[in-house]
């Protein structure tokens, strides 16, 4: 039978589709099955989690002490920590991550195999004192996590992510025998999105303002904020269901192969999507 060269091109062509395909389809499984082993024996796991008065921290604390996790609940109020007294294999215990005292009395109570910093550095007034928190955590639990061969999670919100980011980063190469993973939610409905505190603190700073700088601006600059439409905006655009982020802390802490980053919400894998690549690269 006689086959002309375009015949013979197209029959190649088809062939190395189909090969390519299957060979996706392996790849793709071999992913989800190594991304869906676990680690062993939680009821001798210790973990820190700092930020449990509400939203994330809350939740995620709930959710690895009925997993089996040991789990060591850092508040910053009263009202936090007696939320969280139901959970069995769950201390709750006062933690301010912007003072290094009660950073040290914290590690005094345990031994930790992950740490989750789970801090709110969403706005450019949160950034030092936060960041300096999540580095000073970090640093002071380090020598357990090393001990443990454990691993640290910390939390980059959109807005807020480049610091945390390029720390997590500059602390994952070197420690090879630690997993550092980094989990950048979008916007979700928690008490840090809530409008009236990021109101309050706007009219804060407005009022430090030189009278140089509020006239550049006008003295009616807060007054033409129309504080309906921001509400409007915020109920579109923040998802309310949090697990999408608690998720994927289990996950990195959980995982016999955490991943390096996780995103979740649909803004987030919109925003912080090229990072991933440069991270796969990099590791």
């Amino acid at each position: 039978i006689k086959c002309t060269c375009a015949e013979m091109l197209c029959c190649c062509g088809k062939c190395l589709v189909i090969h390519f395909c299957y060979l996706h389809c392996v790849v793709d499984c071999r992913w989800l099955y190594r991304d869906s082993l676990e680690i062993e024996d939680f009821k001798n796991k210790y973990v820190f989690v700092t930020g449990c008065d509400t939203g994330f921290g809350n939740l995620l604390c709930k959710k690895l002490d009925r997993k089996g996790f040991r789990v060591l609940a850092g508040c910053l109020t009263e009202k936090g920590a007696d939320d969280l007294k139901e959970c069995r294999a769950l201390s709750e215990l006062s933690c301010d991550v912007t003072s290094q005292d009660s950073i040290e009395k914290a590690m005094e109570w345990t031994k930790t195999l992950g740490l989750v910093n789970n801090v709110d550095v969403h706005y450019p007034w949160h950034t030092e004192s936060k960041l300096n928190g999540v580095i000073a955590m970090t640093m002071t639990f380090l020598p357990l996590i090393k001990q443990a061969r454990g691993r640290i999670v910390n939390v980059a919100s959109v807005l807020g992510r480049f610091a945390v980011e390029s720390f997590s980063d500059c602390l994952r190469h070197p420690l090879l025998w630690i997993k550092v993973c980094i989990v950048e939610p979008g916007f979700f409905k928690t008490a840090v999105t809530s409008l009236e505190p990021i109101e309050r603190e706007l009219h804060r700073l407005w009022n430090q303002l030189s009278p140089e700088v509020k006239a550049s601006y006008g003295d009616k600059y807060l007054d033409n904020v129309n504080v309906n439409i921001q509400r409007l905006i915020m109920n579109a655009v923040c998802d309310s269901d949090l697990t999408k982020v608690t998720n994927c802390m289990e996950h990195a802490l959980s995982a016999a192969y955490p991943r390096t980053r996780y995103s979740a919400g649909w803004d987030a894998k919109l925003c912080l999507d090229p990072p991933l690549l440069h991270a796969f690269l990099c590791s």
